[in-house]
Order: structure tokens, then sequence, then C-alpha cells
């Protein structure tokens, strides 16, 4: 897990602290005190990254996965692919992982009810041998690499 800090603050300050899905901190607050030398204290809060991983519909993602594993994986180096808003059907040859830099997409495997949605900061594996219809709301730019 990332961690990044995201502040610090006089203990003599209200905290507010929000935990979305994709994150979470730590906090603990003091009353405001000062030293004997009259210097004020801080609180400094840490932010962790998490990723979540889900499976729908046969379509593995990872939402927000850490930056250690995109460079693990050499996300950076697979080739690129983009395209505007869009609806078109694909069908999966081989097993492709990507990771989408922007974009947001739905997509429906054949025979399903239901979209899978994806988007920018996603980490995607599709199995080889799906066929299923993209409609990309909003134009894509992504990493892929097929195995």
């Amino acid at each position: 897990m990332a961690s990044i800090c995201v502040g610090a603050l006089p203990l003599n300050q209200a905290l507010l602290l929000s935990q979305t899905k994709n994150s979470a901190a730590t906090c603990v607050t003091f009353p405001s005190t000062r030293g004997k030398l009259g210097r004020r204290s801080h609180l400094v809060v840490r932010a962790e990254s998490m990723s979540t991983v889900i499976e729908k519909q046969g379509i593995k993602i990872e939402r927000n996965p850490s930056e250690s594993k995109l460079t693990q994986l050499g996300v950076k180096q697979w080739p690129k692919w983009g395209c505007p808003p869009s609806k078109f059907p694909w069908t999966y040859d081989a097993k492709e992982t990507c990771y989408l830099l922007e974009g947001k997409v739905k997509v429906t495997p054949s025979g399903a009810n239901e979209a899978v949605e994806i988007a920018a900061g996603d980490l995607v594996v599709f199995p080889k041998g799906m066929s299923c219809t993209w409609d990309v709301s909003v134009a894509v730019d992504k990493h892929y690499l097929f195995e």
C-alpha cells in the first residue's frame, strides 16, 4: 500500500476526516497544548491507498491498484490504445489485461443482462474467448497486454 502525507494541522484546529471506498486514513485528535517553549504541536494525517478487486461476469477489475503493482507488471511499457465515445462489439481472441488511464466504459458480455462498468484507474482482465459490447461514454486511453 502506498502512503501519502496529506497534511499537518495545529492540534487546536478541528479536523474532519472522511473515508472513501478507495482510501483509508487513521486520525487521532488531541486537545491543544503548548510546550514549555511555546511551540505548538502538530498532528500528521496519512492516507493509504487500498485496491479493491472484484469479478463480474468473468471480468476481473482491480480498482486503484498500487503504483508498485503497476510497476511490477510493467504497465507503462505496454502498448497504448484509445478511442472516442462510441459503441462497438468486440471478441477477445486472447486474454487481455489493461490499465485505463482515462475514460469510462460499460462492457456487456454477450448473453448478459447487466453491463460491467470500468473507468480510469482500473486494472482490468478480460478472459480469452469473451464476446461483448463496449459502450464508451468518456474517451478511453489505456495500456494493454494480450497473453
